[in-house]
């Protein structure tokens, strides 16, 4: 049986509408001739004794654990999950205690692309399009979002693209064993300058990161930044996305891949 391996991560880089202006990641990229002056110093010898006079290709970085394409801890929402399953919840778990076990598993791709964008998906657009591609979610699956951002990725106009679940039709997933769920847009919620609006307009403020939120009740996972998720097909594959495991931290970047055995 033949194995695929598609590559579902955008690269960290520098220089591009990735994220909004405040929260852009630093790349400085020393190549093998701007660092072999340090080692030769420290070892005592000129630098021609260096082969053709190079060390070492490194780059220092200066970014955000929620920047490129990662994996949030269920602590990124709010400082107790599960509330709905326990009396009074329980601390929420950091990215080093996310299960391993719900980053390896069958996958679901819903396509919502036809969504404009702003848009918050509610359980029935979920359940159409269950039903349109002919699944049933199963506890633990993985369930990645198609929407018009993912078209957009380092384009101006990219952290206000697609549409963004909302509390409720991630309630809906969760109830029915969700964990792990992933987004090609900047955010799982709506852009926030969508959310913005809806207030200015008489929206409750519990419209703010809604979908983010559903984690006080059910503890989960979210991947943001996906992408190429048009070359996936809606179901019959599996997706892992391993986390970086940084100390106590609200995210881990991830290298997130799709395997579908043909």
């Amino acid at each position: 049986m033949a194995r695929r391996f598609i590559d579902i991560s955008v690269p960290l880089k520098a220089g591009i509408a990735s994220d909004p202006p405040a929260s852009l990641p630093h790349i400085e990229y020393l190549d093998h001739h701007q660092t072999a002056a340090r080692m030769a110093e420290y070892m005592g010898v000129p630098i021609d004794a260096l082969p053709e006079g190079e060390y070492a290709a490194v780059e220092r970085v200066q970014i955000s654990t929620h920047n490129g394409t990662h994996l949030d801890a269920p602590y990124h929402y709010f400082s107790r999950m599960n509330e709905r399953l326990k009396p009074g919840g329980e601390p929420s778990w950091r990215i080093d205690e996310v299960p391993l076990e719900w980053c390896h598993q069958p996958a679901v791709k819903l396509d919502f692309r036809h969504f404009e964008d702003g848009y918050v998906v509610q359980p029935g657009d979920v359940e159409a399009e269950l039903k349109r591609i002919g699944h049933t979610l199963k506890p633990l699956e993985i369930v990645v979002v198609n929407t018009r951002a993912g078209s957009r990725y380092g384009q101006d106009d990219y952290v206000e693209s697609g549409c963004g679940m909302g509390k409720a039709a991630t309630l809906w997933m969760l109830e029915r064993g969700i964990r792990v769920v992933g987004t090609d847009g900047w955010s799982w919620d709506a852009p926030f300058s969508f959310t913005k609006r809806r207030i200015a307009e008489g929206g409750d403020p519990s419209l703010i990161w809604e979908g983010h939120r559903a984690g006080r009740e059910i503890g989960y996972s979210h991947i943001e930044k996906l992408h190429n998720l048009e070359a996936l097909p809606s179901s019959g594959f599996q997706v892992v996305c391993f986390p970086v495991k940084v100390h106590r931290g609200s995210a881990g970047w991830t290298r997130a891949v799709a395997i579908i055995d043909d």
